[in-house]
């Protein structure tokens, strides 16, 4: 089995995710008493979102690189970074390892084009929904077109992963704000929903949506797993 390095605590309530659904998913490949080897790093989320909100991404990048550089020393076979809005830096973060770093929305698209979809709605924090790096790569290595929704509801779905999602906090009205939002993508052309945020598959599953549903988090800890194990 390789070891698994986890870029985490980006919030920890989806790095607790991770590191559930990966050792799940190891026992129901290997049984018995089988866990998964993984290293974590984890950040102090506060200062991340503060960065994040000062638009330092220069400070971020060499943040990660150092966290990636240290899972890498300490036996790493595999870099996750466990959050889909710090995949902004992740080609810097590559350049700067030898082991693979497995990307979120590749795994993501893998998923979307194995059930035959051309055309998804996104989800995710603002920085995410509103830069090119998640959209592009979705768009010109994967075939697959992105509608996000409209500025409001990119900072409605913002506010909700920071102020909520991220402190463990689930309401019912966000809830139903999601479900607007997430019809009137399926209303321009959604024929599936990505939830490019770890912290969203704690508010929203496949079965409160009409299309599918592709849960980031899932989808990128599954391939953590065929990676450790292939």
């Amino acid at each position: 089995m390789k070891t698994i390095g986890l870029i985490g605590g980006m919030s920890w309530e989806s790095t607790s995710e991770y590191y559930r659904l990966i050792n799940q998913y190891v026992k129901e490949r290997l049984g018995g008493l089988h866990s998964a080897i993984c290293l974590l790093y984890s950040f102090d989320f506060a200062e991340i979102e503060r960065l994040q909100t000062q638009d330092e991404w220069g400070v971020l990048t060499d943040r990660m690189i150092a966290a990636a550089t240290t899972l890498e020393k300490g036996g790493a076979d595999c870099l996750v970074i466990c959050t889909n809005t710090m995949h902004i830096m992740a080609d810097s973060v590559q350049e700067n390892i030898t082991i693979p770093l497995l990307h979120i929305v590749d795994a993501a698209a893998e998923n979307v084009n194995k059930n035959g979809l051309k055309v998804v709605g996104l989800l995710g924090t603002r920085f995410t929904m509103e830069r090119d790096f998640y959209k592009d790569r979705l768009k010109q290595k994967h075939g697959i077109d992105v509608l996000v929704p409209e500025r409001e509801d990119r900072y409605t779905i913002n506010a909700a992963i920071y102020d909520e999602l991220c402190q463990g906090v689930i309401r019912k009205t966000t809830k139903q704000k999601f479900f607007r939002i997430i019809e009137a993508l399926i209303t321009k052309g959604a024929e599936g929903i990505v939830l490019g945020c770890t912290e969203i598959p704690l508010l929203i599953q496949q079965k409160d949506v009409s299309v599918p549903v592709f849960d980031t988090t899932t989808i990128h800890a599954r391939k953590a797993v065929e990676f450790a194990l292939g």
